[in-house]
């Protein structure tokens, strides 16, 4: 059956499609709830302009979190995503500012210094036999550190005016590059999930590695080609977040790891691996980027927000493992 999903050229199966379906219900259900509660609390959250606001707020997580999708779709995690996208930061502004390389050279090398660290994830995992909590772990430390390192632990600031204004210029009076940037991941990332068998073959990871192992499938290339990807986006989503920014520190990315993780999770797909997708991501997204932009119009304490969200997470992990059950 792994083989016969693997092979099917014209994509998922209707069963598999309904199935997808069914598991991005709940969380779209309830971003529209609560889009509904936040217009009738707030006055200014359906302004064009606060929308256009959530899209450009979510972009560095929008990114980081499709390859925290292919992640947890295998059945693994990545704790380091945070501290890769600080290190990307740090090498491309190092490169750039102080060793005085075009920024487009120093972008190059922020991805292949992110891309290192997720390959050095996925063999420590493959080769090494390392549980994935263990080895990004390790790795969010190390990356971090290596961040401060190259700097010994300063900003740097200042970029040239074209970098900046991928955040700030909206084409066509509507949307940023950056923007742009976070849709062309995702939409990339659900053609391949859906149309490519290298896509399919995440989810045969997840349900069964050994299984899937016997239809054919190269797990360990499989494993670190995902840690690989996870590490280079979160390099990608250091490079917005230094355009939003037009400044570099080590100190960046703290915590995004968890945000992410949430994110994918909220949006239905299963910790266990072999289920979700990058439709229920994107709204797991837009849920945080909907929640904090009307907790904030609210006033409501940051701290207060970090209890709301927690609870919102749990609630998701809650439903999704009900729902399992029902299945």
């Amino acid at each position: 059956m792994v083989a016969l999903d693997i092979n099917n050229e014209h994509g998922l199966s209707s069963g598999a499609w309904l199935s997808k379906l069914k598991g991005a219900t709940g969380p779209l259900v309830g971003l529209l709830a609560l889009c509904v509660f936040l217009s009738l609390s707030t006055d200014t959250f359906l302004s064009v302009r606060n929308g256009l606001n959530i899209l450009d707020q979510i972009t560095v997580l929008g990114i980081m979190a499709v390859g925290m999708t292919f992640v947890i779709l295998i059945g693994g995690i990545d704790l380091s995503v945070g501290s890769a996208l600080a290190l990307a930061m740090m090498v491309m502004g190092w490169t750039a500012n102080v060793a005085g390389l075009p920024l487009p050279v120093g972008i190059v090398f922020a991805l292949v210094a992110s891309g290192v660290s997720g390959l050095i994830v996925g063999l420590l995992v493959t080769q090494f036999r390392v549980p994935a909590f263990i080895a990004t772990l390790a790795m969010m430390s190390a990356a971090r550190g290596v961040a401060n390192m190259i700097t010994d632990g300063q900003q740097i600031v200042g970029f040239p005016d074209w970098f900046m204004m991928l955040a700030i210029d909206r084409h066509f009076g509507v949307l940023t590059a950056t923007v742009f940037l976070m849709l062309a991941v995702v939409l990339a990332a659900w053609l391949f999930l859906h149309f490519r068998s290298e896509g399919r073959m995440l989810y045969a990871v997840g349900g069964n590695p050994e299984v899937a192992r016997l239809a054919g499938i190269n797990v360990p290339l499989v494993t670190i080609g995902v840690y690989v990807a996870s590490s280079v986006l979160a390099g990608l989503a250091g490079i917005v977040l230094a355009a939003r920014l037009d400044s570099v520190q080590p100190s960046s990315g703290l915590g995004y790891e968890l945000d992410t993780i949430a994110a994918v999770v909220i949006g239905g797909t299963s910790l266990s691996g072999g289920a979700g997708g990058i439709g229920g991501t994107l709204i797991g997204v837009l849920i945080i980027g909907v929640l904090r932009n009307g907790l904030n119009l609210l006033n409501v304490s940051p701290f207060l927000q970090q209890v709301i969200i927690g609870i919102v997470i749990v609630l998701a992990v809650g439903a999704e493992t009900i729902r399992r059950r029902r299945a």
